[in-house]
């Protein structure tokens, strides 16, 4: 059985507000119950670098990588406008579970083809990015990170203009975008802010088959490695000439990505590429996975290969036989700080494979096991690094999730 579910469209299938325009109210929820395992003792492993700690280093059993709770109120005020509400429980910056407002937003529909919408909105690009937060919707414990850790942000402040055209059996659909956001990183070290986005997302659908293709722009400022380069800054031109090429404020990021999936119900192939351009101690980075499962009754097993890549992860630095030995000493703290920072980027091919059960209506337990080999001079996709730790190596992970819907 195909799962085709979208958190906008969770609600009753009823709840529309009437032609005399009586306001329809529905409520809905979701969430994610899950444990993980890492062979990794000197670092963690968590679903995205927002998160403090997972399992590994923090603990060998982590419950905060996946797990999730999920609420959403749609407002069907007339048959073309529209509002809805959703609120996410689940391990934030600061490790605690605060609610946080993930979509806030009105919907107008012009047309039956056209429609605008304004507020907090999903913000879209990759092939499950409007559904990221369901676990029910794939197969997976979790989206590849190979591409969807490529961009951590999953909103926008903003507004977009959605586009749908059928013809024949074929529907277009083309999304616009704009919009900010502001991200607060692990361990409260700081921001990421983006601002003045702009994207523009095209999908087509035939039949089983989905193809999608993004495009986005926004200028980001990470304000946690300020400090950093402002100290290079006091070097003269050599510092000036790093502190330029690495910092991060207003610099450009870029996102590219396509993707395409195939699932006629009793099997299924997906696969995406996605790449990110910064001028910024990020650089570039790219990643891909694909993936194919076959299904029998409420079982389904899946097969996924996902590699990432990203440039740059060593640094030379200031040249600290050139300085006196006053200023040898914090040159050469400030050099290993970069290549610190550097050494994040992810450099990792990763297998998995699984299995998932669908037991009830609207309820799934999933398990899945990951080889991460990671690359050299890399730290992989583990975050809370330890000083111990040694890049490259690899890391096997076991992750189990039961997935609802409301």
């Amino acid at each position: 059985m195909a799962i085709a579910i979208s958190t906008a469209t969770l609600c009753a299938a009823g709840a529309r507000a009437d032609e005399a325009g009586v306001p329809a109210i529905s409520f809905s929820g979701f969430g994610t119950l899950g444990v993980v395992r890492s062979g990794e003792k000197r670092a963690d492993l968590t679903a995205h670098i927002i998160k403090p700690n997972g399992a590994g280093y923090s603990r060998t059993w982590s419950a905060s990588v996946d797990s999730l709770l999920g609420a959403q109120m749609t407002a069907h005020l007339t048959p073309r406008l529209s509002a809805v509400v959703q609120v996410i429980a689940e391990q934030n910056y600061d490790d605690s579970y605060r609610p946080h407002l993930e979509w806030a937003n009105v919907r107008y529909e012009l047309t039956p083809e056209l429609a605008i919408r304004a507020g907090r909105i999903v913000l879209p690009g990759f092939l499950v990015s409007e559904t990221r937060k369901v676990a029910y919707t794939y197969p997976w414990v979790r989206p590849p990170p190979a591409v969807y850790g490529l961009v951590p942000i999953t909103n926008s402040d903003g507004a977009d203009v959605s586009y749908r055209l059928r013809l024949g059996s074929v529907a277009h659909t083309i999304e616009v975008t704009v919009g900010d956001n502001e991200l607060k990183l692990a361990n409260d070290i700081g921001t990421a802010k983006a601002k003045g986005s702009r994207g523009i997302t095209y999908t087509t659908e035939y039949g089983p088959l989905t193809m999608r293709a993004t495009y986005k722009r926004s200028s980001v400022t990470i304000s946690a490695v300020a400090a950093l380069f402002d100290s290079f800054r006091q070097f003269g031109q050599s510092g000036n000439a790093l502190a330029d090429k690495y910092g991060s404020v207003d610099k450009p990021f870029i996102v590219r990505g396509i993707g395409a999936t195939y699932d006629p119900g009793a099997w299924f192939v997906t696969g995406e590429w996605g790449r990110v351009e910064t001028n910024s101690f990020l650089g570039d980075r790219s990643g891909w996975y694909g993936s194919g499962g076959y299904r029998s009754g409420k079982f389904t097993t899946f097969v996924t290969f996902a590699r990432a890549r990203a440039d740059n992860l060593d640094e030379p630095g200031l040249d600290v036989s050139a300085l006196p030995p006053s200023l040898a000493a914090p040159a050469t703290g400030l050099n290993a700080s970069l290549n610190s920072i550097l050494r994040n980027k992810p450099v990792h091919d990763t297998w998995s494979v699984g299995g998932r059960w669908d037991f009830m209506k609207n309820a799934s337990a999933t398990l899945q096991f990951d080889h991460i080999r990671i690359g050299p001079g890399s730290t992989g996709p583990l975050t809370n690094i330890q000083p111990d730790f040694q890049t490259g190596g690899q890391a096997n992970v076991f992750g189990a999730a039961i997935a609802f819907v409301l």
